[in-house]
C-alpha cells in the first residue's frame, strides 16, 4: 500500500477551534490532507496550513458538496489513487482509514462507506438515530440500494470513481447523489464498520435534530426533481 498515492480531503467552514487536531491525526497515518476552506471568516484556513494540511479556500460559500468536489478535483490533480472524505470537526476516528482503505482494496471495490451502524456510535442522541434509520429507509424504498447508514461522510474512493463522478449538489444532501450513483450505475461497493463520537462541539456545529430534519428534506427534494 503506497500511501502517498492517498489524499485525504476535508471540507472546512469555521473550524479553526478543532482543525490543527483533526489534520494532525489524519498526517498521523497517511501523508496528504487538502483542507477546502469553504469561505470561513475564522482562521481554519491558516492553522490547517500550520498543521501540515494543502489548503484550498473557496471566496464564497458553495456548502460541503462543493467543498469536497475542489479538494477532489485538487487531489486528482496531484496523482491520488484513492480519495479519502473526512469531517472537519474531529467525529471520525484516523485509525481507521488505512483499515478501510486495505478493506477496500481487498474486495475490488470502487468505494468504501463508512458505517456507524455496523461500527458504533459515542453520545448519539436517540432523535438523531431515528432520523437516520428514516434516511436509510429512504434510501432503500426510492433508491433501491440497501445500506445500514446513508449519510457518514468517512468514505475511500478510487480514482476511477473519482473521476466519473461529480457532486452537482453542493449542500448537506450532496451524500445521497453518491448513492445514486452507486445504483444507476452498478458499482462495486462495500460498507466499513466505523467510529463516530458525537462531540459537544459537533452537535453545536452540525448535528443538530434539526439539521437532521433538513438533510431528510433535501433527500426528498432531490429525489422529486430527477
Amino acid at each position: 500500500m503506497d500511501i502517498t498515492k492517498v489524499w485525504v480531503v476535508i471540507a472546512a467552514y469555521n473550524e479553526e477551534q478543532v482543525i490543527e487536531e483533526t489534520v494532525t491525526n489524519v498526517l498521523a497515518f497517511v501523508d496528504n490532507v487538502v483542507v477546502v476552506d469553504d469561505c470561513s471568516v475564522d482562521d481554519t484556513a491558516q492553522v490547517a496550513l500550520n498543521a501540515g494540511a494543502h489548503v484550498l479556500r473557496h471566496s464564497i460559500n458553495l456548502g460541503q458538496g462543493g467543498a469536497l468536489q475542489t479538494g477532489i478535483e485538487y487531489s486528482l490533480k496531484n496523482g491520488s489513487d484513492y480519495i479519502v472524505t473526512f469531517d472537519a470537526d474531529g467525529q471520525h476516528n484516523a485509525a481507521e482509514i488505512l483499515p478501510m482503505l486495505s478493506a477496500l482494496q481487498q474486495s475490488k471495490s470502487e468505494i468504501a462507506l463508512g458505517s456507524r451502524f455496523l461500527g458504533k456510535t459515542l453520545n448519539l442522541t436517540w432523535q438523531r438515530r431515528w432520523i437516520l434509520k428514516l434516511a436509510i429507509c429512504f434510501t432503500h424504498v426510492t433508491g433501491g440500494i440497501k445500506l445500514t447508514d446513508v449519510h457518514n461522510g468517512f468514505r475511500v474512493m478510487s480514482r476511477n470513481f473519482c473521476k466519473h463522478f461529480q457532486f452537482s449538489q453542493n449542500r448537506m444532501a450532496h451524500a445521497s447523489e453518491i448513492l445514486s450513483h452507486l445504483s444507476g450505475h452498478n458499482i462495486k461497493f462495500i460498507e466499513f464498520p466505523v467510529t463516530i463520537t458525537y462531540t459537544e462541539y459537533s452537535k453545536r456545529k452540525g448535528q443538530r435534530s434539526s439539521n437532521s430534519f433538513r438533510i431528510l428534506m433535501e433527500l426528498f427534494m432531490g429525489h422529486v426533481s430527477k
